[in-house]
């Protein structure tokens, strides 16, 4: 049995974009440091907006493929090689946003029975054994029924494995203190004239914002090659991100920061007494799986 390395990341994420725009540069410093870094998709994102009008005509499963494409890519720019789409490719079908017919399809992750498609994520946490899981909060960041699925199911997943003797030291969800939010929306007022973006987002369009105390970790990659390869691996997603460093927009159009530090809130555990960490494992007694 092939050894794993000594520290061992894995991420949940509900569908391929997710992952680069939340945290491409912690992916790409751990990967680069010789971390194991194991991505799980829940869904192929078929029910996503195309921003390029040459692609617009992908719809629904062909949708689908292209975007597991761009996922490739983006791991690529990364330098992940562990991907896994939770169940497989097609398991589960994207929801759409909140409040859609779509959410109401007997196919798509929202109306997954969370122990079933848990069951599938221990699967991974069994073999991989990580020490550190990141995920959403319980609002999924932003209310899309599939964030909120995730959640769900990386934390009852979580909650099994430990059960059966493979816990997980951490479980972090993505977030971003609401002063370096203001801080960088500031910014993009000042630089959006220069912009091919026309108009502004607002802190609010943001997911998972949250008051700076209760940021646990945060990881920088200011300067650094993951800062630009998380930029890349953006860009890789072309059906759903237009980039122009240091912002992007989604399909609405609307321009945002793209965040070089990523922040995170260590589940359940108290406001930090000290800075936050600067990194997710930091403590952890690393150990060979």
């Amino acid at each position: 049995m092939t050894e794993q390395p000594s520290r061992r990341l894995l991420l949940v994420h509900a569908h391929p974009d997710d992952e680069s725009i939340n945290n491409g540069a912690t992916m790409a410093r751990y990967a680069a440091e010789g971390a194991q870094v194991t991505l799980v998709t829940c869904t192929l994102g078929e029910r996503g907006e195309v921003i390029p009008p040459e692609l617009r005509h992908l719809t629904g499963a062909a949708l689908g493929r292209h975007r597991l494409g761009e996922l490739t890519a983006a791991m690529r720019a990364l330098g992940v090689g562990d991907v896994r789409l939770l169940g497989g490719p097609g398991r589960y079908a994207d929801s759409g946003m909140m409040g859609l017919p779509d959410n109401g399809d007997p196919g798509c992750f929202w109306q997954a029975d969370v122990d079933e498609a848990a069951a599938l994520l221990v699967g991974v946490i069994r073999e991989v054994r990580p020490q550190v899981l990141v995920t959403y909060d319980d609002n999924g960041g932003y209310g899309h029924p599939d964030h909120i699925q995730a959640h769900r199911v990386a934390m009852r997943a979580a909650e099994l494995a430990a059960e059966e003797g493979c816990p997980v030291d951490r479980v972090y969800w993505n977030r971003v203190p609401r002063s370096a939010g203001e801080r960088a929306f500031a910014r993009l007022h000042d630089d959006l004239p220069g912009l091919p973006f026309a108009e502004a987002a607002t802190l609010d369009d943001v997911p998972g914002v949250v008051a700076d105390e209760r940021i646990t970790a945060r990881i920088t990659a200011d300067g650094t090659p993951y800062a630009a390869a998380k930029a890349a691996a953006m860009r890789a997603h072309a059906t759903q991100i237009t980039v122009a460093e240091p912002y992007f927009v989604l399909s609405n159009e609307l321009a945002q920061p793209l965040f070089t530090t990523e922040y995170y809130e260590l589940a359940g555990a108290a406001a930090p007494a000290a800075a936050p960490l600067t990194d997710l494992f930091a403590g952890i007694a690393e150990t060979v799986a």
